[in-house]
Formats: C-alpha cells, structure tokens, sequence
C-alpha cells in the first residue's frame, strides 16, 4: 500500500522528490473537514471521510509541496491529522488551500498540478483568503468529458461576474490566464440555455495583413490557421456533431475581423480575441457591429501586440474612450491569474522585469541589454 497510510507520523521539509499529479485516484465522499488548536502555534487539520491519498497524492507529494511554498511552517501527518506548526497567518493559508483541495477533489475526481499551482499563485498574491469557491451552481458548462468548467483565479471571475452585469466586457491581461477560454465558455453557456441565438467569434488575422487573397486554398482554410485556439476551446465544449451542426448552420460563426464590415449582429454572443491585434479603426468597426440582445466580451494581451509600428492598437486607446461608460466594464488580469504551465507565470514575470530595466535604460541614455559589443574595434 502506498500514501498516507504508509507512515504513522510524517515531517516534509526536502523528504520527497519532485511533486507529480496522481489523476488515477477517485475521492471517497465528504463530510466535514475541521480543525482545532493544541498550543499557540502548533494546529490541526482533520481530514474526515474522505480518502487521504486523493487531497494529498501518493507519497504525500501534494503535501510536500505546500509544506515546501511555506518555509516558516513545518507540516506533519500522522493518521488522518495534519498538525501545522508555525505562524497562525500561515496556518490559515494552509487550511485554506487544503480545503480547496478537498472540494476538488471531491467535485472533480482527482486534483490536478494546475489545481495546486493556481492556490498556491493565489495565495502568494494574498487574495486566496478573500477568495469565494465556485459551487456547482456556478458551473459555467461541463467539457465533452464530463468535467466542469468554472472560473478558476479572481480575475477570470471577474470577468464572469462583469459579463453578467455588462453587455460589453474587455479583458485585457497577460497569455495563459484564460481570457478567450473563460470567453467562449460563456458564450457556449448563453447559447444552450437559449439567451442567444448564435455565437460569432472573431480574431484579427494580423500575420496575414487581413489580406487573405494570396494564401493558397479555400476561405476556410485560408483563415482556419488564425482561428484555431477558438475552435480548440469549443472543441473542448461541444461534442464533434453538434459543434459541426452548429458551424454548417452559422450558428456558431468563427471568422477573422475584416469579415465583420458592414454587419449588425442581433441575439448574439461575440467575441474579439487577440483585439490588440485591431487597428483603432477596426476596433470602432466591431464595436458598431452589436445589435439588440447581443453581448460582447474582447480579449487581449497590451504587451503582444503584432501591428506594424505605423499603426496603433484599438485596444490600447479604447480604454480612454469608453472608461466612463454604463454598461462597459474592464477587466485586467495579472500573471496570478495564470492558469497554464507554471513556467508561464515566471517568463511573464521575467519579460516585466526585462521590459523595465530596458526601459530605465533608454531613459537614461544607457546601451539596451541586447547591445552586442563590436569586439574587433
């Protein structure tokens, strides 16, 4: 037998190697988790009716790992009790993310690296505690797999919470944090319970200068490269025949930006991914496009924009132009809303970094980082 079981009392510090996701393990149901002080700075966690080795992973690696992201705190496990000795802010932050893991546990079937990785970020960015869990009830839609799709950081909530409220939404953040995921999902949503009559998602084919006319092939396949991460997130949401039956019958409607010209879209959710890839000609454009009971939420990354330098991103000035008006919200994520690899989150931390230091140096005067010295002078 292996996990928790193995060992009847347990320190973590550097015991274990490298933390690996067990997705093969089904959680036991759940009744209660609770928690009680045994001294001023050393308190209990109970994991009750429910299978230790699914919240903690084999071995105790996802334990590990927390104990680990919290050097001032020492965790030890003996039977079905967590004993957490260290600072009382730091033992709240534990048992919150340990509660988490439970309900995914228990609500999805296995806990995930990408579920431990975001309440970890979040924690660190200290909103984990302010953080209000998903229910089912807010289950946005389930995956053709069965599992559930929910906004997973505070600010992909936001972005369900300003939709909600708002007939335009822009959410403006960083690559990995589940901007057009977070999008379509909606979009998908209002679809099936019927608040819409169709879905057009729309993506500027900026590699292409919109001028699509030389790329060998038929429309479809001429823009089809472009467009491929919107049908990869309805792929993910709709089963291969009705997504197929709703494409052929312009139901759902994907198509690049240009297209979009003359248009009114009424009873319609749209979507403008990659908008900082529209000219602020194109922007007004698409704006325009929004008919009666249509709502519109525009994704985009300020800091990947792949316009020529002559021409300016619509995203990057509508912020000015719309800020004041009712019925607009703007949504801005950060690099802790980052949902993919972990790696992300760190090369998104390191351009910043990168990108301010080049920027000190140019007002001072300095040579840029990527200054190759002519060593034959």
């Amino acid at each position: 037998m292996t996990g928790i079981h193995q060992h009847n009392n347990r320190h973590f510090k550097n015991q274990f190697p490298p933390y690996h996701s067990e997705n093969n393990q089904n959680p036991l149901s759940l009744i209660a988790i609770t928690t009680s002080s045994k001294t001023p700075n050393t308190r209990s966690i109970f994991i009750d009716h429910v299978d230790p080795v699914v919240v903690l992973g084999l071995q105790d690696r996802i334990l590990t790992r927390i104990d680990e992201a919290f050097a001032e705190s020492k965790l030890t496990v003996r039977g079905n009790e967590i004993k957490v000795s260290g600072p009382p802010g730091q033992f709240e932050a534990i048992e919150t993310i340990i509660k988490e893991l439970i309900k995914l546990a228990r609500r999805n079937g296995a806990v995930t690296d990408n579920d431990l990785i975001t309440l970890l970020a979040l924690q660190k960015s200290d909103r984990l505690l302010r953080q209000v869990t998903i229910s089912p009830d807010e289950t946005l839609l389930y995956t053709t797999t069965g599992v559930p799709v929910s906004a997973r950081t505070p600010g992909q909530k936001e972005i369900v919470k300003a939709s909600n409220k708002n007939d335009i939404v822009f959410a403006i953040g960083p690559a990995g944090t589940g901007k057009t995921y977070t999008s379509v999902a909606l979009a998908v949503r209002a679809l099936k319970e019927r608040q819409v009559k169709k879905i057009v998602l729309v993506r500027p084919a900026v590699e292409a200068g919109e001028s699509l006319g030389f790329l060998p092939g038929n429309l479809k396949e001429k823009i089809d490269p472009y467009l491929r991460p919107l049908y990869d997130a309805l792929e993910e949401m709709m089963d291969y025949d009705r997504l197929e039956l709703n494409l052929t019958k312009n139901i759902i409607e994907i198509a690049p930006l240009a297209y979009m010209r003359g248009r009114t879209l009424n009873n319609a959710f749209v979507i403008l991914d990659e908008a900082q890839n529209a000219t602020q000609i194109q922007m007004k454009m698409f704006l325009t496009r929004l008919g009666v009971h249509s709502k519109a939420i525009i994704t985009g990354d300020l800091t990947q924009t792949d316009l020529p330098k002559n021409k300016h991103s619509g995203l990057q000035t509508i912020q000015h132009v719309l800020e004041k008006i009712k019925g607009i919200s703007f949504i801005y994520l950060n690099q802790n809303d980052v949902v993919r690899h972990k790696l992300i989150r760190d090369i998104i931390a390191a351009y910043d970094r990168y990108e301010k230091k080049q920027e000190s140096r140019e007002k001072t005067g300095g040579e840029p980082d990527n200054h190759i010295p002519d060593n034959d002078k």
